[in-house]
């Protein structure tokens, strides 16, 4: 029988190819994402690796040996993408357990979603990525990160150019640019990254700018770094600007929204907005209330007593203003908005591991905001799958459900067109061809809250 997540050792390291039956998903409507539509009465053929076939139910027969998956009255969507992620660091795992990466990024798994960006990289991330691509662990495919580039750790141009070249060399996927930054040393880090073809995002340092951030064309702004304080003509000498830009919501110039939504599309550089962890961040819910959420019960005990304090110690700051922080919210969704409708590039990120934000469940809260903001649930949804295949270059094999593809799926209880919470009423996920059910995941996510 096919390996599931019940077969696995309790850390989910046996190796997951060693079956060939095909898995096959009966009577199932199937969202493509290609473009907004279901396809009603579909069944779906896995072998391996990849979609066989997908035709309607009376069109396709079900190979005799295959292992057959029910799935009338559900709903088949693309694996998703959390792009923004941070996949835990081996210091990380002497102060919250042995295993704890592992289990992270089945929490991730559990949540439907198939590929991570990991956006603060460590050696140990490169072995991880690896791991996961052989099937040694069952989790999410993994683009990582090098270690950042920030003020301190590279202070001056030659570090960093140092830093850019090593990075290449050991073969991370991408570059993460965080605050402090001088622009002299930014320059330096874009002019190497583009001469030995490698991308960088995140941050965008208060000494570079939301202009200088496009022109240099960005693979990815995170967190809507650096709009909102292009908004309000801020620049570093002007005092403290607050958590992105929070400081500033009442100072902005909404009229050049528009504008800024225009150039973003034009300089072709992505947006990942991390709405959910400015929500949980900013917004004047109660920390202890955010802190029982039944999700935090996969998380180490004194994390979510970290997150919580942080959030208090949040609240308790002098600067902070409730009726602010909604209308910072409220700019944010605006920003989301009018991104989507210049046709600027967005994608699906929350920041995970992160204050309030469970790994994997974060990513539907995400999308609620999207929605919220004024997306379509289709357009939200796209965000997390056929963009990110677009921003990898994959679209020939992942992003959407169709013949040919890599097996990543997730089959859903509900219509996410029709209520963009559905997301959450997961039945079972499928990581590049193995099939992990509900019952699967209930019982590896009962063994982790347990092991807390």
């Amino acid at each position: 029988m096919r390996l599931t997540v019940a077969l696995l050792a309790p850390l989910l390291t046996a190796p997951l190819q060693a079956q060939e039956r095909a898995v096959v998903f009966t009577n199932v409507r199937v969202i493509p994402m290609d473009r907004e539509r279901v396809l009603e009465d579909q069944t779906v053929v896995v072998r391996g690796d990849r979609i066989a076939e997908i035709g309607p139910a009376a069109a396709i027969r079900a190979p005799a040996n295959a292992v057959r998956v029910d799935a009338r009255g559900k709903y088949l969507i693309p694996g998703l993408g959390e792009m923004h992620a941070h996949v835990p660091v081996p210091q990380a795992e002497q102060q919250l357990g042995a295993g704890y990466a592992e289990r992270v990024v089945f929490l991730f798994l559990a949540n439907g979603v198939t590929t991570i960006r990991g956006m603060q990289g460590h050696p140990a991330h490169l072995v991880l990525r690896e791991r996961l691509r052989r099937h040694e662990l069952l989790g999410p495919r993994l683009y990582t990160a090098g270690p950042g580039f920030s003020g301190t750790s590279a202070p001056d141009p030659a570090t960093a150019r140092r830093m850019v070249l090593e990075q290449k060399a050991a073969g991370y996927d991408f570059l993460k640019i965080f605050p402090g930054l001088s622009r002299e040393t930014f320059d330096v880090v874009v002019r190497t990254a583009d001469s030995v073809g490698i991308r960088f995002a995140g941050h965008v340092p208060a000494a570079v700018g939301l202009d200088r951030a496009l022109a240099a064309r960005y693979a990815s702004i995170d967190h809507l770094d650096g709009y909102v304080e292009r908004l309000a003509g801020w620049s570093p000498d002007a005092g403290p600007e607050g958590f992105f830009g929070f400081l500033l919501a009442d100072r902005v110039d909404t009229t050049l929204i528009a504008e800024l939504a225009r150039r973003t599309r034009e300089a072709g550089v992505w947006n990942v907005p991390t709405q959910a962890l400015m929500d949980g961040f900013v917004s004047e819910q109660d920390p202890a209330v955010l802190g029982r959420r039944p999700a935090m019960h996969y998380l180490p005990p004194s994390l979510v007593t970290q997150w919580v304090q942080a959030k208090r110690n949040a609240l308790a700051d002098p600067t902070y203003n409730a009726a602010r922080a909604q209308r910072f919210i409220a700019l944010r969704g605006r920003l989301i908005k009018a991104l989507h409708d210049a046709g600027a590039l967005l994608m699906l990120g929350s920041d995970a591991p992160q204050v309030m934000n469970v790994p994997g469940f974060s990513v539907h809260r995400e999308l609620q905001t999207y929605v919220a903001a004024g997306l379509t649930p289709f357009d939200a949804l796209a965000t997390g799958t056929r963009n990110v295949a677009a921003y990898f270059g994959t679209t020939d094999s992942i992003g959407t459900v169709e013949r040919g593809k890599i097996a990543d799926l997730v089959l859903l209880d509900g219509n996410p067109l029709a209520d963009i919470t559905n997301t959450t009423r997961i039945s079972g996920v499928m990581a590049r061809g193995v099939w992990v059910s509900r019952a699967d995941i209930d019982r590896r996510l009962a063994e982790i809250a347990a092991g807390h």
